[in-house]
């Protein structure tokens, strides 16, 4: 007889994280066998004077889609396009990795309004998260399916 594994709460997921990340795109590869490997995708703003790291972009593309998991601008650097260049070079380089299209999460009001700006449209809307906004989801065709 096979004893069943245990299943509990842990207060630190950083050693968890890897090994549920891993399982997760172990299967995926399966259902994306006809398609390149899934790549991550870093863009760093770095700080003019130290040239350290302040924030930026982070996704993966997969399956002919781009998918942008994070991105942050510090306060300081808000207002001069940061974020628009972020997914500009993100998109570009989405697209030489022969992706089709691309989507993004937030909730933030003036984000969603840049990514609409952007061309992203609103395919799905989480209410009441938090209590009182949304959590929208939108896409972009990036160029034809391959």
């Amino acid at each position: 007889m096979t004893l069943l594994p245990t299943i509990a709460f842990v207060d630190d997921a950083s050693a968890l994280h890897p090994i549920v990340l891993e399982g997760v795109r172990g299967f995926n590869k399966t259902l994306f066998a006809n398609y390149p490997p899934g790549q991550d995708l870093a863009i760093a703003i770095r700080d003019p004077d130290s040239n350290e790291p302040v924030g930026g972009l982070l996704g993966r593309t997969n399956g002919g889609w781009l998918a942008i998991e994070l991105l942050f601008v510090p306060e300081a650097f808000r207002g001069v396009g940061l974020a628009t260049q972020l997914i500009a070079m993100a998109e570009e380089e989405a697209r030489n990795r022969d992706c089709h299209s691309a989507w993004i999460d937030t909730l933030n009001p003036e984000a969603l309004r840049l990514y609409q700006r952007l061309g992203y449209e609103i395919f799905g809307e989480l209410k009441d998260y938090p209590i009182g906004g949304s959590r929208f989801f939108l896409q972009k065709k990036l160029g034809p399916v391959a």
